[in-house]
């Protein structure tokens, strides 16, 4: 019954996106570059995972280990960085303390890890993201739509390739990539380890807070608040591990949202029969994160995957 309800509340979820492409399309890749790292092997790729633009990608393929690797579905954060995008897989960022980076800490772990340009990020990016959300909107389309879209059929890639192993598939990010994990997540149970960081926002709390600037125009979805709350969907993960890393000065998470999403969450699964495997960790820190959330990170994936 509860699986039943699961996928009744996904299909009402992904059914709030907007008009997007069918979601069983072909895939079709295409490599554009192979280049020998230090930690890892780094693939230069291009999906056709919408049929509406080209996806450039990276992903890592980690020396240590054996294939099938498990495999990270990374999401790049905004910031108003448009030209970034997936260049944060291999290129140290502020926001991360500067430390190593994700492609080569998970590398290094023996972890995989695919990193999009997201709509109108990086290569894609081509105009100011408000005149994109407006088009779209008037097409009947939803950015946040699109953007999660590029994301499930990322893990239809991922699942294609026999290098890597379908049944340990994570997701993880910061900021705009956090809500990406944890809806991504959400979305595809084929997802196992969810992990985000500094955007586990509750959205009534924000409302109250008066932060909805705080998030871009590209963070919303019409009628949602009629149907669900940041807790549903987040319960949908459930009994999947989820690790959120949070800090309590960050103007995107209110600090009682983070309160109320933990008290529901610790319900869900303990419901369950998973208490273990839903984590919140908060520090006194705002919108980035530090090296005692990076060593959480890592933990939670070598238990997790």
């Amino acid at each position: 019954m509860a699986k039943a309800q699961g996928s009744t509340q996904r299909a009402k979820l992904y059914g709030l996106l907007g008009d997007l492409p069918p979601r069983k399309r072909p895939l079709h890749v295409r490599t554009l570059a192979v280049e020998d790292r230090e930690a890892y092997v780094l693939e230069r790729l291009v999906l056709d995972l919408n049929g509406m633009e080209p996806v450039p990608a990276f992903l890592t393929r980690p020396k240590r280990g054996r294939a099938p690797f498990p495999v990270v579905l990374y999401n790049h954060y905004h910031g108003g960085e448009y030209k970034n995008g997936k260049l944060e897989l291999i290129e140290p960022r502020g926001v991360f303390g500067n430390r190593r980076p994700y492609g080569e800490e998970l590398a290094l772990k023996g972890i995989a890890c695919l990193a999009l340009d997201h709509w109108n990020f990086g290569e894609r990016y081509s105009r100011a993201e408000s005149e994109l959300f407006k088009e779209l909107l008037w097409k009947g389309q939803v950015l946040w739509g699109l953007m999660v879209y590029d994301n499930l059929r990322a893990v239809d890639y991922l699942c294609s390739r026999k290098d890597l192993d379908p049944r340990r598939i994570g997701t993880l990010g910061l900021s705009m990539g956090s809500t990406l994990a944890w809806w991504t997540a959400a979305l595809d149970e084929r997802v196992k380890v969810c992990v985000d960081l500094c955007c586990l926002t509750e959205y009534r709390e924000l409302i109250e807070t008066r932060g909805l600037d705080g998030h871009g125009i590209y963070y919303y979805v019409p009628g949602l608040l009629k149907h669900f709350e940041a807790a549903d969907i987040n319960a949908l993960i459930a009994p999947r591990a989820h690790l959120s890393l949070n800090g309590n000065y960050d103007k995107l998470t209110p600090p009682r949202g983070l309160d109320k999403l933990d008290r529901a969450l610790k319900r869900v699964y303990k419901l369950a029969g998973a208490p273990d495997a839903w984590k919140l960790f908060r520090r006194d820190v705002a919108h980035y994160e530090t090296a005692e959330m990076r060593a959480e990170v890592l933990a939670w994936l070598d238990r997790w995957l």
